[in-house]
């Protein structure tokens, strides 16, 4: 399925753009090829053909769009933007998104291996409302007057108040399961705090955010408040997290990246919040109606083909019910269709990448080798293209390397339980703690459950479940700060106490 097939089943931005064939930086405000003249290539995981030339960004390019940022939000007219002006920006921007969420659905779906019709439905969907959220808390940063109380000058007239300003240039950098998505949640607090950005998309998924680029000129922005740089880890993303005039980072990726990320930023004393991964449980209480868990459980890690950082990797079923659920899980997963994302009848598609897919096949191979029951799928799909079956492991051990680490792809380890103590225990016996769901009718016993479960995100009778209004973020190595709600604006804003003698 090469690129000359499929132009009819596009719209027209979407064919487009990709008949451009080689995309070069946004910085200032301007398009430019890389210093070095190097280029990504990029590919479709369905059938492995070039979709896309990108510029491979140096050092040299990661130090012109810092700069370019911290002189828009220095000298540019941004800095002096009133917050009404910068919501109405930023709602435009969000029009433009609706406008063309079609094509950027597409191209996210050649450039990712999701079907189009759900990066449309989900992605695209949550992407609108989340800047539209964010765009509205422009107007609402306040600070807060109150009487002093200075021990030491209890006679003293005094005027005492706090400040939240921006943090300054902001570096967003964003993985490749959903980037668009992900970008918007970075861009979103960044500019309705008066920030300016640099974004780095992943170098697998560079498409969108380069389209993004051309809505944000379509929008208006000043030049420098918005720039996206494409290019690799080590020569793009390590020099951007480490330039010296970054204020703050917004990473969301592997936990082993984040740590990378983390320290760098620690050496600049630079502001950072990171969302890292996750082996969520899925916990089906000896209540819980079998056919309703196992749907759940189903969508839950097989969603976006696993590649989801709160994918719902672990099962944990009261051992009363646990042969019936694990067989319809099973047979969820047996009777899923995959097939490219611009197929309406596919309902799975590739993994983003080869090296994805012999990560997720290892895993596989990992598991039986340490006594995992293959219940269904178990390996690669097809010649050609990056799919791998929807796999069900059962006789895993607490120990099991495919129990304890993340796998990200579409395999399930399923575990029986006796009680609510011992599932707990067990669901909290692990590194991560991004997000965790309970499916059951018996209220007491979820309320009792719930302050139990060391997760970011709880979810009862649903997984995965996202609210731009609510913030998502994890516990221990799922990383530290969170995005959307109100607690991801505040990420973005330093505090300034100012103390005025009358």
């Amino acid at each position: 399925m090469d690129l000359s097939d499929i132009h009819h089943l596009l719209s027209e931005r979407a064919s487009a753009f990709l008949q451009r064939g080689t995309h070069d930086l946004f910085i200032d405000g301007q398009w430019s090829a890389a210093h070095s003249g190097q280029r990504l290539t990029t590919v479709n995981p369905a059938s492995e053909a070039v979709i896309a030339q990108v510029a491979n960004a140096c050092p040299q390019d990661v130090d012109r769009a810092v700069r370019a940022a911290h002189r828009a939000f220095h000298e540019g007219p941004w800095g002096r933007m009133r917050p009404v002006d910068r919501e109405r920006l930023m709602l435009r921007l969000a029009d433009l998104i609706e406008t063309h969420a079609q094509a950027l659905a597409e191209v996210e779906s050649l450039d990712n291996g999701k079907s189009a019709a759900i990066a449309r439905a989900v992605d695209l969907n949550m992407a609108i409302d989340s800047l539209r959220y964010m765009a509205g808390w422009a107007t609402k940063i306040d600070g807060l007057t109150r009487e002093h109380n200075v021990p030491f000058a209890p006679d003293a007239q005094m005027f005492t108040y706090t400040r939240r300003e921006p943090v300054g240039v902001v570096a967003a950098v964003v993985p490749w399961n959903f980037p668009l998505l992900m970008a918007l949640w970075k861009i979103g607090p960044a500019l309705a705090a008066g920030c300016t950005i640099v974004l780095k998309p992943a170098e697998q998924t560079p498409l969108t955010a380069l389209m993004l680029a051309e809505l944000v000129q379509e929008a208006g922005f000043p030049p420098g408040v918005v720039n996206v740089i494409t290019g690799d880890g080590p020569g793009t993303g390590a020099p951007l997290v480490s330039h010296p005039l970054v204020n703050k980072v917004s990473f969301t990726g592997s936990t082993e990246v984040g740590k990378l990320i983390g320290h760098a930023c620690m050496d600049n004393m630079t502001r950072v919040t990171l969302e890292l991964g996750g082996k969520s449980p899925v916990i089906v209480l000896d209540d819980c109606d079998p056919a309703t868990a196992a749907a759940g459980a189903a969508n839950a890690i097989f969603f976006n083909h696993g590649q989801v950082c709160c994918a719902g990797s672990r099962l944990y079923v009261h051992k009363k019910m646990f042969d019936r659920v694990v067989a319809d899980v099973a047979d969820h997963a047996a009777k899923l269709t995959l097939g490219h994302g611009l197929d309406p009848g596919a309902q799975m598609g590739p993994l983003v990448s080869q090296e994805q897919m012999e990560r997720v096949c290892g895993y596989i191979d990992i598991g039986r080798s340490q006594g995992a029951e293959v219940v269904t799928g178990g390996g690669r799909a097809g010649q050609r293209g990056y799919f791998v079956q929807p796999t069900v492991l059962t006789g895993v051990q607490p120990d099991h390397r495919v129990a304890r680490e993340e796998i990200f792809g579409p395999v399930l380890v399923a575990m029986p339980y006796d009680d609510l103590d011992e599932v707990a225990a067990r669901a909290n016996d692990t590194p991560f703690g991004l997000g965790a769901s309970i499916w059951s009718n018996n209220l007491s016993k979820v309320h009792r459950l719930i302050p139990k479960i060391q997760a970011g995100t709880v979810w009862v009778n649903c997984h995965s479940t996202l609210d731009p209004g609510m913030p998502f973020g994890g516990y221990k190595q799922s990383g530290f700060g969170r995005d959307l709600g109100r607690a991801a604006l505040d990420s973005y804003l330093e505090t300034k106490s100012v103390f005025i003698q009358l």
